[in-house]
């Protein structure tokens, strides 16, 4: 487990040792995806456990709760979320039973419910409780009801770090008993120079993809190619009805949350070319962007901006990814048309 925080985060995290003194018994940080939530709260309740913390508020990584915490064995630290996430962590379910079935990539009510019998026994050595949960969007409807009832009346000396992508897909209720904490998009700057530190070759044009956040664009860059995107975006410069149709068929298994965030960035950078001849997210593409931006009318792009937002909501549960597809792109290409 890396120890350390971002370098982006430093400013964040100085501005939140000033809420320790008075430490809320939740608190929601939210900001862009790809940019280091889960790590940020995961650190923080460590430096929260921490029984030698330093001046500076970050946990010192030599008392036995430090040693505890890093090894995933902390008594009083609870970790809450969607199974898929724990599949890509590498760590695994328990039982032949969970190996069979495909991880949720929701947090279900029994994950809350677990929670009841840890914040009614003491803590381990006086201390505090802390519960981290991430992405709280992923809750479902029952897991958000069971949550809110615990944040309702806290069980005492109990924290709940919350990280979300989205506040606008959680419930006003749950928003409401929260203490909101905002993680902005790192500058371009120290995004780029952390991607280049790490090897990164074309940093630039990975970090302009994944719009700034440099986590994402080095996830993409590790997997070494942007055929899949491209597959897209070769679509979006030329749609047509028949394209649209072979581009679903090819892209069905992609997942629909990266092809979704992929065409609304291509719209916002189609939108810009009309407006103002810049574009922020796929440079590669300017010429593509260019022309289509010449050939289209700007309620046209506004409307497939608007269709594209509103598929945003349902993009993790499509009743079939082909379908999906197939009116996204339909869509995308009657606009352009019209």
């Amino acid at each position: 487990m890396n120890t350390s925080i971002y370098p982006w985060q430093e400013d964040a995290w100085s501005t939140l040792q000033q809420l320790r003194a008075r430490l809320p018994h939740a608190v929601l940080f939210h900001g862009p995806v790809g940019t280091g939530k889960s790590h940020f709260i995961e650190h923080f309740a460590q430096a929260l456990l921490c029984e030698n913390v330093r001046t500076d508020g970050h946990p010192c990584n030599a008392c036995a709760s430090c040693g505890w915490f890093v090894q995933g064995s902390h008594p009083d630290f609870r970790r809450i979320r969607p199974e898929a996430l724990d599949e890509e962590a590498g760590e695994e379910g328990e039982g032949d039973d969970k190996k069979k079935t495909k991880p949720s990539k929701e947090i279900k009510i029994e994950q809350v419910r677990a929670l009841a019998d840890f914040m009614n026994i003491s803590t381990h050595r006086q201390g505090l409780r802390v519960v981290v949960l991430y992405p709280a969007e992923a809750l479902n409807t029952p897991a958000s009801n069971a949550l809110l009832k615990t944040l309702e009346e806290p069980p005492p000396g109990t924290v709940f770090l919350l990280a979300s992508n989205s506040l606008d897909r959680l419930l006003p209720t749950i928003l409401s008993r929260c203490r909101k904490f905002a993680l902005p998009m790192p500058a371009h700057a120290a995004a780029l120079a952390w991607l280049q530190a790490q090897g990164v070759a074309d940093a630039d044009g990975w970090l302009s993809e994944q719009g700034g956040a440099p986590l994402a664009a080095l996830a993409q860059a590790e997997t070494g190619n942007r055929e899949e995107m491209d597959t897209l975006l070769q679509y979006l410069a030329r749609p047509s009805v028949e394209l649209a149709l072979r581009t679903a068929d090819k892209m069905q298994k992609v997942p629909l949350t990266s092809v979704v965030a992929w065409q609304q960035r291509w719209l916002y950078d189609l939108f810009s070319m009309k407006l103002t001849g810049r574009i922020r997210y796929y440079p590669r593409y300017q010429r593509e962007l260019k022309g289509l931006a010449d050939r289209v009318a700007v309620a046209g792009v506004l409307a497939a901006i608007k269709a594209t937002a509103e598929r945003r909501a349902t993009s993790d549960h499509p009743l079939s990814p082909k379908l999906f597809l197939e009116d996204m792109l339909l869509d995308y290409s009657a606009s352009c048309a019209g």
